[in-house]
């Protein structure tokens, strides 16, 4: 079965502090329990790194009460950042820690890389938690999967996310060709290119879903979600809408276009 989820980056304007009220998780939670929606990604949420177990134990029990599975996001491959992970994730009742190559201060080679995995992946196989390493333009598809193939472990996955590598110059088509093998988690944003005022250039941003450049059906046909028990996560790459209460609206209104927009596809499954 593949589940529908929110992203915290389908909040990324409602909860920053360029609007007036940020949304807490919390808030996030809610609001995903209102769209009938039953997993909850935490991403790149660097403030839950020093909650206490207390408060890890609150946030899991509003998300058990209100029916939803929450799943982990961060950066990085350091040893006793990603063990951080895992024990907020044991607390949380998660099984998905979503994380990339880089961080802001450190740029492990591919060699660098695949030691870190190696040592970590036995602590997320017993477990039993799938690290989701992302795809993005720093690293492209190709080397990234010359890591994760040294592994046969199902504990290290990819989460496919085909709109981060245009910037690395990668076709979306040639990024799910190269990594559904070994996809764990899926983040789903449409994207489109506009062009400048002038013709400058371009703006490459997001879109409503359906209407940009995301072949979702040759994603899902590839993937096979459903068969494989893999999650579909809702992400944004919403521009900023000139003031907080119109960009506030359109958020929530991609998000539940987006929603409605993966549901029609799993009931024409």
């Amino acid at each position: 079965m593949s589940r529908i989820g929110l992203s915290t980056y389908a909040f990324f304007w409602r909860m920053s502090d360029k609007v007036p009220h940020p949304l807490t998780l919390a808030q996030m939670l809610q609001q995903t329990a209102d769209l009938d929606v039953s997993v909850f990604q935490i991403c790149d949420y660097p403030a839950i790194e020093q909650w206490s177990d207390e408060q890890l134990l609150a946030l899991r029990q509003q998300a058990d009460a209100l029916g939803i599975t929450l799943e982990l996001g961060t950066r990085g491959l350091g040893t006793v950042h990603l063990r951080r992970y895992l024990h907020i994730a044991s607390v949380l009742d998660a099984h998905v820690v979503r994380s990339m190559f880089n961080t802001a201060d450190h740029r492990p080679s591919l060699d660098e890389a695949a030691g870190l995995i190696a040592a970590v992946l036995p602590d997320f196989a017993r477990q039993q938690v799938r690290l989701c390493l992302e795809t993005y333009e720093q690293v492209s598809s190709r080397d990234m999967m010359s890591v994760i193939n040294k592994f046969l472990s199902p504990w290290l996955c990819v989460c496919l996310d085909p709109a981060n590598c245009v910037a690395g110059l990668e076709l979306p088509e040639q990024v799910i060709a190269n990594t559904a093998a070994r996809v764990g988690n899926l983040h789903i944003k449409d994207f489109a290119f506009t062009r400048r005022d002038g013709w400058v250039g371009f703006t490459f941003a997001g879109c409503p879903m359906g209407e940009g450049r995301l072949d979702y059906d040759r994603m899902i046909a590839s993937v096979r979600p459903a068969e494989r028990e893999i999650n579909q996560i809702v992400e944004h790459w919403l521009p900023w809408q000139d003031e907080a209460g119109l960009t506030c609206e359109r958020e929530a209104e991609w998000t539940r276009r987006a929603v409605e927009f993966l549901r029609s596809k799993q009931d024409q499954e």
